[in-house]
């Protein structure tokens, strides 16, 4: 089995790519810094899978086709896409430039969006064919000072449900996986205000994309809101 992992040299990306191969999937990993996607990769290879490391960068979009082809004439095929990678936003909406907007939409909806399309074709050869988008509790909240990041997380909430329901015919199943903060240099530099105590650790939603792939039977779950504990239930 074989699966794509974008974001996955550090964070929840990376944690997600480790508890893949744990499971035994070869693994294509896509981030911009090679040193730290190398270590991703020694890891990952630790575990008895194969890894093709991809250096991209997703704000430009030949990047998009790239890294799915690129996986397919590699391994053969795609099993599983996760669409992890995402940049972050601090700032109140007047100080966003238009370049700046732009950058956030690229990475953390537009990418998503085109990723998909390119992998749709090697997916509906797949016998268990699962994309799982990673967005944010701030997918569906409005919090100060994180306008544009918001928002791109709440196209990528619309365009994950819209996707579900055409892909379906395929058997290809969807899942949208929205975090409360954490634990990660991103939310830390994010949300400042939190304990980082408090945060939730990567591995919890490593845990939850496990039980995505490897769940038998004929229910599914379309999406998973988690939050942190010490947050407001049913907020």
């Amino acid at each position: 089995m074989i699966a794509l992992v974008t974001g996955a040299s550090r964070g929840i990306g990376k944690t997600i790519a480790l508890e893949l191969a744990d499971i035994g999937y070869d693994l294509a990993i896509v981030g911009r810094d090679s040193s730290t996607l190398e270590e991703t990769s020694v890891l990952a290879t630790a575990k008895g899978v194969k890894v093709l490391k991809i250096e991209a960068d997703l704000t430009q979009t030949p990047s998009y086709s790239m890294i799915v082809e690129k996986t397919v004439e590699h391994f053969g095929g795609l099993d599983v896409l996760v669409n992890c990678a995402g940049i972050p936003q601090k700032g109140s909406f007047t100080e966003v430039s238009p370049e700046e907007w732009d950058r956030i939409f690229a990475v953390n909806a537009k990418a998503p969006f085109f990723i998909c399309k390119a992998a749709l074709e090697p997916l509906k050869k797949s016998t268990k064919p699962i994309i799982i988008n990673i967005c944010s509790v701030v997918g569906f909240k409005g919090y100060i000072h994180q306008s544009a990041y918001a928002s791109s997380k709440h196209a990528l909430a619309g365009f994950t449900k819209v996707l579900a329901k055409e892909v379906q015919p395929f058997g290809i199943r969807v899942h949208l996986i929205s975090p409360g903060g954490v634990a990660t240099e991103m939310v830390k530099k994010m949300r400042p205000d939190i304990d980082p105590n408090d945060l939730i650790a990567p591995e919890e939603i490593g845990e939850i994309v496990r039980f995505i792939v490897t769940k038998k039977g004929k229910g599914t779950i379309d999406q998973f809101y988690i939050r942190r504990f010490g947050g407001l239930a049913f907020d």
